[in-house]
């Protein structure tokens, strides 16, 4: 018997302002996952959303999955050529990557994880640009501001705190926007992902946190990281609707970030979303997947594989011929070997530069070490970038 259960025991009641504002019921994600492909209108109800008039969709997520593929493929054989220092493949998860580049409006925000390379080419970023921070040239390769993508996030989860800082005050300025962040199952169990997502639904905030549950937090698998039925079900105790998506379901993923985007936009708040996925690639080229995964798990996965899941529905639906496919994969090659030209050209990056973009205002040891750099430089004979231009 408990305290509370002993006859005369009082029993606090909580005033109104402790009660939850809505209905769990809504809030809580599928039983399973929400999938497009290969549903018909007449089989599915309201998940019958695949009909004739997302052809032109399924087509371009289809070359971006085919572009994406031969990308992954490419960065990866850099990393062994020596021309990038690290990199995060995203092989098994194109059909994420690519729904949220394309699902964005032109006025949108993106804020990646550093195994989003993908997503933020699929937005239309520079590709080279993109692998700089992975390169090792600078701390990011693009204009962030102008392309509306946040820095590739290599610390775990610290960018859903940025997402939902610019998304609220959006929100105040009343600009017509929303925020897309992306994470990794790992990266739910920071408290930087509990600390955005408690804002978020508390300031209403136009976000939407999509998590890429690929199975694996480096080593460390999902069970060992949550005993909820789903990442999606955390959105309840937020107070947020939560998603439960077929990862590799380019379609269904970009139906379900739509409707959470929209809803975004239109002041119904934020929306966490759980794409399951996996990870068919070691975490980087360092790792050594094989001490903790067997190849039989690795190839289950591969007969789930979101190219061609897209591929077979599409030629199902007849809007995929031998030369329309062979023409994407040519397309592909042709990218693929741009960007190997590109990243074989040595760049000389200004050494200075390692003290710009930390501080709005450098601090006194920043100061003091960009002289020290100087002083060094000069003593041996070179010259920075700023200096050659004066």
């Amino acid at each position: 018997m408990t305290v509370l259960e002993q006859l005369g025991a009082h029993v606090p009641v909580p005033p109104p302002s402790w009660r939850p504002r809505t209905d769990p019921a809504p809030l809580l994600p599928d039983a399973t996952p929400h999938r497009a492909l290969g549903v018909r209108d007449a089989e599915a109800g309201s998940a019958g959303r695949a009909g004739s008039g997302d052809e032109e969709l399924l087509l371009r997520l289809y070359a971006a999955v085919v572009h994406g593929r031969r990308y992954n493929e490419q960065a990866t054989a850099l990393t062994k050529q020596g021309r990038l220092a690290v990199y995060p493949s995203s092989t098994g998860q194109e059909a994420c990557q690519v729904a949220s580049g394309l699902v964005l409006r032109e006025r949108d925000w993106l804020f990646p994880s550093y195994r989003d390379t993908l997503a933020a080419v699929a937005r239309g970023l520079d590709p080279v640009e993109v692998l700089s921070l992975l390169r090792g040239d600078s701390h990011n390769g693009y204009d962030a501001r102008e392309q509306r993508v946040a820095p590739l996030c290599t610390p775990l989860a610290t960018q859903l705190p940025h997402a939902v800082g610019l998304a609220h005050a959006a929100r105040l300025k009343g600009d017509d926007l929303a925020v897309l962040a992306l994470v990794g199952d790992g990266g739910t169990s920071e408290g930087d992902f509990h600390e955005a997502l408690n804002f978020a639904a508390v300031w209403q905030a136009p976000v939407v946190v999509l998590v890429q549950n690929n199975g694996f937090a480096i080593s460390v698998p999902l069970s060992k990281q949550t005993a909820a039925p789903s990442l999606a079900h955390k959105a309840v105790g937020y107070g947020m609707p939560g998603r439960l998506v077929d990862g590799n379901d380019a379609l269904a993923v970009h139906e379900v970030l739509d409707e959470a985007l929209e809803r975004a936009r239109s002041g119904g708040g934020p929306t966490l979303v759980e794409a399951v996925t996996y990870r068919v690639e070691a975490h980087t080229n360092a790792d050594d997947a094989t001490r903790y995964r067997t190849s039989d798990e690795v190839e289950t996965w591969r007969a789930h594989d979101p190219l061609a899941l897209l591929e077979r529905e599409l030629r199902e639906r007849g809007l995929l011929d031998e030369e329309t496919a062979r023409r994407v994969r040519e397309e592909a090659e042709q990218k693929a070997a741009q960007l190997r030209e590109r990243m074989h050209q040595d760049v000389a990056p200004d050494p200075q530069e390692l003290f710009a973009h930390v501080y709005s205002e450098r601090t006194p040891q920043l100061r003091e070490q960009e002289a020290q750099l100087r002083a060094e430089l000069a003593a041996e004979g070179h010259r920075t970038a700023g200096e050659e231009q004066r």
